[in-house]
């Protein structure tokens, strides 16, 4: 089914029509030509049943005998054709909040996650006659694409390398709107947006997997100071070279560059000796 425009006049100047109609059978019958005033108002009667009232952001499908005829999709009021039975349908933006669905990541990590979804119909006759109710297909689907997206990325990327759910939501949204608009086009459904609302490991290995986060962040941050510390020393000797301040043998060397580096890499504040000389000369 593709949707196409049915056929429809201005609702007012229909009206119009109609009244002249009646006033016209109505002359007639007195005027003594009654036959001919009851065969015009009968037509009138018929053609009135096509009046149809739009409202706005709404859609109506027409449907002659179950015959599809078009749809009509601009607001106020119009007259089509008679007879036909009608099926309305929202134009409007709207929102679906899915589950908490419980899935298993790419690495067989239990997860918890849910998402919300923009939607809006495009197309009238699909929505209606290909599939039974595009409400609960687009509910269905946008759950199915949602577990599909989820076991192809980890929770979360550990050593840095490649995507995650956690670290790169802006491309996890794009690929579960793209999937879902290629399962909800059959439907006549836009796909607007879509975007994660909760991610969370479940909670039988949450305890666990936040020690992990937990000991990543404390390494990388480790590794940021002995970079920094290393640096730091370097620097320092190479400082007291070039100015002279004092020279240096090897062995004062290690043993400079082991106090700075145990004093900067040290959880806790150092306390500094001070040698101030030896009390018998």
């Amino acid at each position: 089914m593709t949707e196409r425009k049915a056929w429809k006049v201005n609702g007012f100047l229909a009206l119009l029509f109609f009244v002249l109609l009646f006033i016209s059978s109505g002359l007639l019958i007195i005027a003594g030509t009654t036959i001919l005033g009851v065969f015009i108002f009968g037509i009138s009667l018929i053609l009135i049943t096509g009046i149809k009232i739009v409202q706005p952001n709404e859609a109506k499908a027409l449907t002659f005998f179950g015959q599809y005829l078009g749809s009509v999709g601009d607001s106020g009021i119009w007259l089509t054709i008679p007879f036909t039975a009608w099926k309305k349908v929202s134009l409007k933006v709207r929102n679906f909040n899915s589950a908490k669905l419980k899935v298993n990541d790419v690495e067989g990590n239990p997860i918890e996650i849910a998402a919300v979804v923009v939607f809006r119909v495009v197309d009238t006759a699909k929505a209606l006659f290909d599939v039974d109710n595009y409400e609960k297909f687009v509910e269905i689907q946008a759950e199915t694409a949602l577990r599909h997206v989820a076991t192809k990325y980890p929770y979360d990327s550990f050593e840095g390398n490649g995507s995650s759910l956690r670290g790169n939501t802006e491309e996890i949204a794009t690929e579960i709107a793209r999937e879902l608009q290629a399962r909800l086009t059959v439907a006549g459904v836009e796909v607007l947006e879509a975007r994660l609302t909760h991610l969370a490991y479940a909670t039988e290995i949450a305890s666990a997997m936040l020690q992990r986060q937990q000991a990543s962040a404390i390494l990388a941050a480790r590794q940021k100071i002995v970079e920094g510390a290393v640096g730091m020393a370097q620097m320092a000797i190479e400082k007291l070279q070039v100015e002279g301040i004092v020279a240096l043998d090897e062995e004062r060397k290690v043993a400079m560059i082991n106090n700075l580096l145990v004093t900067i890499v040290s959880d806790r504040s150092s306390q500094p000796v001070i040698n101030t000389g030896s009390l018998y000369q």
